[in-house]
């Protein structure tokens, strides 16, 4: 280890033992009857599958804070917008949020691209974004508060389960053409590297958003199985894709005791559009399953049921982020005593709040949250047993140890270091690369 990477391990450590005791900030008064709350995730297109539970779960978050008489003495007020699983539009919904409809904060994007969207509007404008979905890492935005996992909370725990417990030599890195699985796959590429695998024994594929046609890729990926090798399929396939990419696997007689697939975008929400039964056994790596046992999770469960009036509507990993998230922000602005950004943004490094598998998560300097992390199986009811978890909670690391360009930054956002990519070798701030 070298005294950067050492630094960068003692003040991450440093941080979580601290617990960052802050002091209480002035309260200020709010403007208008209530506090708007914007809601920005696609109902409609391709990412409509994954993203209209989060607007879902957001609606029930606001109304059960209203019946505790809301915040600061005011109701939250959702405004909702629909962009659409169009990346431009995110950008130009999220400013009409901000600008015109004046919402205290937002809660929305999934993929990678929406967020590096809207990203320059945030900071620009000075808002708050809680953005719940994994991703690549390698950001870190004073405006963006990422309640998701980042790949040390699901790539990494992942690859390590498959080769320790699974057995496996030989890898299928299997994406969506876009940021979050090009990077994602980046650092697992350069973390397979390290640990021997050679170039020989990694087959790296890109579909484009909504492939449907998976029969050679599959033809492929059985051919590549096939060389006497264990293998399995680390997959970044986002959205109404996977229906037929899973398909296609138990057409092709592709079974998990044969070249298990880990899937980082698969979880019950997607789950409950396919039949599961020639899926079982297969994986997925999150932080939160519905089939954990504890009160916190059980409590949420009744409650989402009640909510939809639909007992079959599953609860997921991204949802439970919305849920620290949003407590978090409520937290923070109790604690602040106003809805102002700077204040909230201050406010909520350090603030901890339950999670749903029976311990608390707590925002860290860098706008990431210690999560654990679960490898689960398929069941044939669209549910996952949980196979491996980690013995604690998992501090979420926003620049890779594993990319030479990132190996030696952090991110604090309390002053007076106030920087998203600081270089522990040089001792500068933006010093990427140096």
């Amino acid at each position: 280890m070298t005294f950067g990477q050492s630094l960068k391990t003692g003040l991450i450590g440093a941080c979580v033992a601290a617990g960052f005791s802050l002091a209480p900030l002035p309260a200020a008064a709010q403007s208008g009857g209530t506090i708007k709350v914007g809601i920005l995730h696609s109902l409609s297109g391709t990412m409509a599958i994954s993203e209209t539970t989060l607007k879902d779960v957001m609606l029930m978050l606001i109304e059960e804070q209203n019946k505790k008489g809301g915040v600061l003495g005011k109701k939250l007020e959702p405004v909702v917008v629909d962009p659409a699983s169009n990346w431009p539009l995110f950008a130009e919904k999220a400013r009409e949020l901000i600008q015109k409809d004046k919402v205290a904060a937002v809660f929305g994007c999934w993929t990678s691209v929406s967020r590096k969207s809207v990203l320059p509007v945030f900071e620009e404008l000075n808002s708050i974004l809680f953005y719940p979905v994994q991703y690549e890492g390698e950001e870190s935005s004073r405006n963006v508060f990422y309640t998701g996992a980042a790949p040390n909370q699901q790539a990494i725990p992942a690859v390590d389960y498959l080769a320790e417990n699974e057995g496996v030599e030989r890898w299928v890195l299997a994406g969506t053409d876009y940021v979050y699985p090009r990077t994602t796959n980046k650092i697992l590429e350069t973390y397979l590297k390290s640990k021997g695998v050679k170039d020989e024994d990694i087959l790296i594929n890109y579909t484009p958003f909504g492939h449907s046609d998976w029969q050679s890729i599959v033809a492929q990926i059985k051919k590549f199985g096939s060389a006497g090798k264990k293998t399995a399929v680390v997959s970044t396939i986002n959205g109404d894709a996977n229906v037929p990419f899973y398909k296609e696997l138990a057409n092709q007689g592709i079974k998990a005791k044969d070249i298990p697939v880990v899937a980082f975008s698969v979880g019950e929400e997607e789950l409950a559009g396919i039949d599961t039964k020639p899926l079982v056994g297969h994986l997925a790596a999150w932080n939160y399953f519905q089939s954990i046992k504890s009160p916190e999770n059980e409590a949420f469960i009744k409650q989402w049921k009640a909510f939809t009036k639909n007992d079959k509507r599953v609860t997921n990993d991204p949802m439970e982020a919305h849920y620290i998230g949003f407590n978090m922000w409520v937290k923070a602005v109790e604690k602040a005593g106003t809805t102002d950004p700077d204040q909230v943004i201050d406010a909520l490094i350090g603030v901890s709040v339950p999670n749903l598998s029976g311990g608390y998560s707590t925002m860290m300097p860098n706008h990431h949250i210690t999560k654990p992390v679960f490898i689960g199986e398929v069941q044939e009811n669209g549910q996952f047993e949980v196979v491996w978890k980690t013995p604690g909670l998992v501090v979420g690391d926003e620049w890779s140890d594993y990319l030479p360009d990132s190996k030696d930054l952090i991110a604090d956002w309390r002053k007076p270091l106030n920087c998203g990519n600081f270089n522990v070798k040089t001792g500068k701030c933006g010093g990427k690369g140096a």
